[in-house]
């Protein structure tokens, strides 16, 4: 427990594990699970964004690809290294495509 408290997570029991929760395991099987509230993860927000979209960012039209970039972006997601490009193979989109969602965003602000 201090060391989760070190670096800012939750331990929580495995029956309450999230997406982009860590699972620590004993003997093979989830004992505890860590959320890392202090830290920033691209898969916890693309979890998130999913789950209030309702689908995998891959099966959304274009106008809730749109939306989810949108959502993420409030984020913070793309000052984090490499997002462009995963965010971009996890809707199935080049990432010339994200760079258009965004320039789309902010002229829309």
């Amino acid at each position: 427990e201090p060391l989760i408290n070190a670096v800012g997570g939750t331990l929580f029991k495995a029956e309450d594990i999230e997406y982009g929760d860590i699972t620590l395991e004993w003997d093979g099987e989830p004992a505890v699970g860590v959320r890392l509230d202090e830290m920033v993860s691209l898969d916890r927000m693309v979890g998130t964004v999913e789950e209030q979209l309702g689908s995998p960012l891959a099966d959304l039209d274009r106008a809730d690809k749109q939306k989810a970039i949108r959502m993420l972006d409030q984020r913070g997601a793309f000052r984090l290294r490499k997002s462009i490009e995963d965010i971009g193979e996890a809707m199935g989109v080049s990432r010339i495509t994200i760079y258009n969602y965004l320039s789309a965003i902010k002229s829309d602000d």
